[in-house]
């Protein structure tokens, strides 16, 4: 049954949260706070309140959803089946009406969709940087590329690598090393490239769903056909799996079809990977990223891939956020920062325990944020990479 209310958030789907708690430690900002409010079932409680008892959604009510990570740890721990998502995304999109994003964060949104201005940008930062006039932080990696060099990519390929917006501009060496491993595997790879760029992770995330359904629109309409698309971007994975359910036609659920992560897909494909030297790998520490653990449930791929060259340490806190959040660090640093000392606490653990030096994540946003931290955080794929690199003798 739907409640009509301010918010149009199903009834059923409030009253499937029976208040348990099971959630509480599988929330990162209640963690950190410790306030109810700050948690899955205190914010669903407020939705309700809003939704069925017409209770103001003053400033303190928009605060403890604007600070939602929307990692759905606490969907995965839920056992009764609360639809997390559908709740924290819908109402955000109602907020999003009423409480702008911030300025700072529109203009940067907007700059994802122009991705020849994304890279000018992004070199004149990597220039600065060199010039030390660029501060450290987690939006960028701590040395940015300057641009140029060839990017092999095959027009009509066998397979279509999604390159998507920061990530290109930023990391194109992962993706460097994803089309190395599937070349040698015998795969021909098309990059999506500019001509495609953002997919509307960050969009979506904030709330902002008329612009993220006119993005998957775009790339729908720039990716025909039916060649396997493979993501190494686990956010922009998340979205692309989504689009179905974002925009509700047939078209869009068959694209979603074609989207694999990367990892997923070579765990399938396995006969493309390099054999493993035989002698005992490096110990690396898995970061799981929420969007590759929760949102697609696909982790145990990366474990998949990467374990025949490395040794793999987990970690101790049940894949628990670190914080990045998409743009939450920028909007929420505080909280944010409070996050990621619990993540830095528990690869500190497992570094001491392992004597690992070095942190594998599979999403851009992670990456960088830890690596802003002062942790070494290299890609799956790049792992992969090098052990290809080593079997012929390079």
């Amino acid at each position: 049954m739907n409640v009509p209310g301010p918010l149009g958030l199903s009834g059923d789907s409030l009253a499937a949260c029976v208040q348990c708690g099971l959630c509480l430690p599988h929330c990162p900002t209640y963690r950190v706070t410790g306030d109810e409010s700050r948690s899955p079932r205190g914010r669903i409680s407020l939705m309700a309140a809003a939704e069925l008892d017409g209770a103001p959604m003053d400033d303190e009510w928009l605060e403890a959803m604007s600070t939602c990570v929307q990692c759905l740890g606490c969907e995965t721990a839920c056992p009764s089946g609360v639809p997390f998502e559908e709740l924290i995304t819908t109402t955000r999109e109602v907020m999003s009406s009423d409480r702008p994003a911030p300025l700072r964060l529109r203009l940067g949104l907007r700059l994802l969709g122009r991705p020849r201005l994304l890279h000018w940008g992004v070199r004149t930062l990597a220039v600065l940087q060199r010039l030390g006039l660029v501060p450290r932080s987690g939006l960028f990696p701590a040395r940015l590329p300057l641009g140029g060099g060839q990017r092999r990519s095959t027009p009509g390929g066998d397979v279509l690598l999604f390159t998507g917006c920061v990530m290109d501009a930023c990391q194109p060496e992962i993706h460097d090393a994803v089309v190395d491993v599937l070349v040698a595997g015998g795969r021909s790879v098309e990059r999506t490239g500019e001509a495609v760029g953002c997919c509307g992770a960050l969009h979506g995330h904030a709330g902002l769903r008329g612009e993220a359904m006119r993005r998957a629109e775009a790339v729908m309409a720039a990716l025909p056909g039916d060649r396997p698309i493979l993501v190494d971007s686990a956010g922009c994975g998340a979205a692309l799996k989504r689009y179905g359910g974002l925009l509700g036609t047939p078209a869009a659920v068959a694209f979603a079809e074609r989207v694999f992560d990367v990892h997923e897909w070579l765990a399938a494909n396995a006969e493309l990977l390099p054999e493993p030297s035989g002698l005992v790998g490096q110990p690396i520490v898995v970061q799981d990223p929420c969007h590759l653990r929760h949102a697609q449930g696909v982790h145990g791929a990366v474990r998949e891939v990467v374990g025949p060259y490395a040794t793999l340490v987990e970690l101790d806190d049940e894949g628990l956020c670190c914080g990045a959040g998409g743009a939450f660090q920028m909007l929420e640093p505080e909280l944010a920062g409070g996050v990621r000392e619990r993540k830095l606490a528990s690869i500190g653990r497992a570094f001491e325990r392992s004597g690992a030096r070095t942190v594998i994540s599979a999403n851009p946003g992670c990456a960088m944020y830890l690596a802003a931290a002062g942790v070494e955080v290299r890609h799956p794929m790049e792992i992969v990479a090098e052990a290809l690199e080593d079997r012929h003798g390079r």
